[in-house]
This record gives structure tokens, C-alpha cells and sequence, in this order.
């Protein structure tokens, strides 16, 4: 690359225009080799990274009733006794206990033809976090993981991807992508306090990579390089004034409240100090869905918990003025059978369920496809997982054909198939 264009890219790196640069780079400083396609898409990658978007995954682990969340059929004959309500989108309709969420449903898009074939709950949890089914040959990155691998910000010290609770791995992506785990929203997570001077901490650190260097130097390589990766992040995070973004001391006692004082509600104020701080991907799990049985009296406080959570955190980021770059998606690993079975609950049911997004560019206010009457089929618009991923890559401005060398020597793309649902978009 010349130097010209060396320092434009510089200059403009504060104020960068993906679509401005490309017009006046791409064509024409290729046409005069002066720059690459390598130097061009670094610069984009670049680039997006400065944008600083980001993804919250809001999942309900168990996979949750459609009906009992965002499309209910208060006059099918399996409708149980939760009611239909208003939002604050004329025609739209969501689930009673879900009163919160109904006043911000101008900014949330329902999909309601959600559509699978998985219905074991190992499977689809694997499939809804990777967008593909569990192989014994190859283990997927998740679709966070590989998110952050794109457009991640590498120049921080707190992770790229966070998740409050367990979640799917990077898979073949490896330790540079892994989920940082956090159980207890709210404080600062175990082990990342440093417990000796920063001194004494850095002459533990040297002894540890001498050990290590001597296990490579016996055949170790590969292990060690891992276990560097590991340590070196470890420790960049403890020596870091960033992790003050797990502490909440410095969080209004009155907008703690609105989140809720519960894990999730937490954990999703969590999620929107880290996007603010820099982080790309959080995930928020909700466990509790699996309602085969008393499906009227479990789902209420689990609702109301995700509910006011969730509502909380769509108004806060549009509040600071970080929706329209924060993808907010909900959703779980499928739905539940549209009749109430003999426990008084609701069995597994991937044939069609719900998701929810908001932010990211989602035009909000808006249902897509839709159910049959008795809640039983998709009625127009089917969307499937591979649909769904392309969206959220659509979004977040990451191309869903991008492959992946597996460790078999298989490229494998970030999403295999679909098509962009284009209407949430629009």
C-alpha cells in the first residue's frame, strides 16, 4: 500500500466510512496496484470493529411456549389460561405476563414462523448457537464466537464474548474465542482480582512461561501455545482498570431496579456495560422453560423476571443511544406443542415457535409470518434457523459465507444456507 493511502486511512480511522472508503479505494487504487484485496478487506474488517456493534442473545433455555410468550391464541382450544394483551403497536398482541415488553413493542419485530426439526434439547440448543446440527467429526464454533472473531475489538482487554450463565463454545475456532463465563452478575467474577502487587504478580507470571517453555521445548508445543492464550488474556483482564465494568456500584440504585434483582435482570444490565465498554457478543441465559408439566404456575415468575429484564435493557441502550448498533435478539432452542398435555404442560415443538429481535437496524413494530389458528403449523412466512443467522449477520455487518478451515481441512461458511429475512429491514 502506498504511503498516500497509508495516512489517508489513518486520518479517517476516528471518523471511517465504510462506503466512502471503498468508492474512492477499492476500484481504483486496485486497478493501480497500490492496494490489495487482502489490504482492502483488512481495512473493512477494520473498520467495523471501530463501529463497535454488538450482539445480546437473550436465551430461554428449555425452549419456550409461543403461546404463553409472543403469539397466543386466546381462542384455539389449547390456549390455557394466560390472556392475550395489548402493546404499544396497534394489532399486536403479546402474552399477559409480559407487560413490560408490550411497551416497548415499537422497537421489537416478532417472528412468529419460527421453524425446525430439531426437537431434542442437546441438538437444538447446539444447532440454534452454531446453525448446524452436532457432528461427531467436527465441533462448530458458535455463531458468537464467530462473530466476535470478525468484527471483535482486539485492542481491549475485557472479552469480546461474555456469557452469563453456560453456553456452546468456540469449537474449532479455539481458546481465543471462548466464551467468558460470568455466574454471578453484578460482581466482580472469581479469580480476576489480582490478590498480590502487580509486581509480585508479573514475577509469577515469568516463572509460569519459563515451566511452560520448558514443556515445549519436550514436545509440547501445542498445548503450551493454548495454555499462553489462556494465561495472557487471564492476566491482561486482572491487570486491567477495565474490569470495572463488572462492578455496578456506579449504576443508579433506581435503573438497577428497572433490570430487576434477579440473575437475568443483571445479567442484562451486565450485557449493556460491556457493549458500552466494548465487548461484541453477550449472552444472557434464562433457564426454567422445559414446562412439561404446570405450565400456568411455572412460567409466570420465570416470565416476569425475563420480561422486566428484557424491556429494561431495549429502553436503556435506545435511551444512551446504543440500539441502532446493539443487535437484541430473543429466543430459545424450540417451541412448545400448541395442547396442553395431561400434566397440565407443554411438550417440545420445533415445528414452529417464536423469536423476538430489536436493534441492529430491525425495523421494529412489525410481525413476521405467522401460525396457524390452533397454533399448530407455520401459516405464511416460514423462517429457519440458517434465515435467522443470516439476519443477525445482515445486522451486524458480517458476511454469513465467510468459511473456516475445520480441522479436517473442510471450509465450513458461518452460516450454511438461508436467506436474509428482508422485511425486518425494511
Amino acid at each position: 500500500m502506498s504511503l498516500y493511502h497509508h495516512q489517508h486511512i489513518q486520518t479517517h480511522r476516528k471518523g471511517f466510512s465504510r462506503r466512502s472508503f471503498l468508492k474512492k479505494f477499492s476500484m481504483g487504487a486496485m486497478a493501480a496496484g497500490t492496494l490489495s484485496f487482502h489490504d482492502l478487506m483488512s481495512v473493512s474488517a477494520e473498520e467495523l470493529r471501530k463501529e463497535g456493534r454488538a450482539m445480546i442473545l437473550l436465551w430461554m433455555a428449555g425452549g419456550p411456549s409461543q403461546l404463553e410468550t409472543f403469539d397466543p391464541k386466546p381462542k384455539s382450544s389449547g390456549a390455557g389460561d394466560k390472556k392475550a394483551i395489548s402493546t404499544s403497536v396497534s394489532g399486536i398482541e403479546i402474552s399477559e405476563n409480559w407487560k413490560n415488553t408490550a411497551k416497548v413493542m415499537q422497537d421489537i419485530a416478532l417472528i412468529r414462523s419460527m421453524t425446525n426439526k430439531e426437537g431434542n434439547h442437546q441438538r437444538a440448543s447446539y444447532q440454534m448457537h452454531t446453525g448446524y446440527i452436532p457432528s461427531g467429526s467436527v465441533k462448530h464454533p458458535s455463531l458468537g464466537s464467530n462473530i466476535a472473531r470478525e468484527i471483535g475489538n482486539r485492542e481491549l482487554d475485557i472479552p469480546s464474548i461474555v456469557s452469563v450463565g453456560t453456553t456452546n463454545g468456540a469449537g474449532f475456532l479455539g481458546v481465543d474465542y471462548e466464551p467468558f463465563n460470568v455466574s454471578n452478575p453484578g460482581n466482580t467474577p472469581n479469580n480476576v482480582a489480582a490478590t498480590v502487587p502487580n509486581q509480585r504478580y508479573q514475577k509469577r507470571l515469568g516463572l509460569l512461561n519459563r515451566l511452560d517453555s520448558e514443556f515445549a521445548g519436550r514436545g509440547g508445543e501445542v498445548v503450551v501455545k493454548n495454555h499462553s492464550k489462556i494465561y495472557n488474556k487471564a492476566s491482561s483482564l486482572v491487570l486491567s482498570p477495565e474490569t470495572k465494568v463488572f462492578d455496578f456500584s456506579s449504576e443508579p440504585e433506581s435503573l438497577r431496579e428497572q433490570y430487576g434483582d434477579n440473575t437475568f435482570g443483571k445479567g442484562c444490565l451486565l450485557a449493556r456495560r460491556l457493549v458500552e465498554a466494548g465487548s461484541t457478543f453477550i449472552e444472557v441465559r434464562s433457564n426454567g422453560w422445559d414446562n412439561h408439566a404446570n405450565i400456568s404456575e411455572v412460567i409466570t415468575p420465570i416470565s416476569q423476571q425475563v420480561d422486566t429484564g428484557m424491556a429494561a435493557l431495549i429502553s436503556d441502550l435506545k435511551e444512551r443511544g446504543m440500539l441502532e448498533r446493539t443487535l437484541v435478539v430473543w429466543m430459545g432452542e424450540f417451541g412448545r406443542t400448541p395442547k396442553i398435555n395431561a400434566r397440565g404442560g407443554r411438550d417440545h415443538y420445533p415445528r414452529v415457535f417464536s423469536a423476538a429481535m430489536a436493534g441492529g437496524g430491525v425495523q421494529g413494530g412489525q410481525v413476521i409470518g405467522s401460525s396457524t389458528a390452533n397454533g399448530s403449523a407455520v401459516q405464511d412466512r416460514p423462517v429457519s434457523v440458517a434465515d435467522l443467522f443470516c439476519s443477525i449477520c445482515q445486522s451486524l455487518k458480517v458476511d454469513p459465507k465467510k468459511e473456516n478451515m475445520s480441522p479436517l481441512g473442510r471450509p465450513m461458511k458461518i452460516v450454511d444456507g438461508g436467506k436474509v429475512v428482508t422485511e425486518l429491514f425494511s
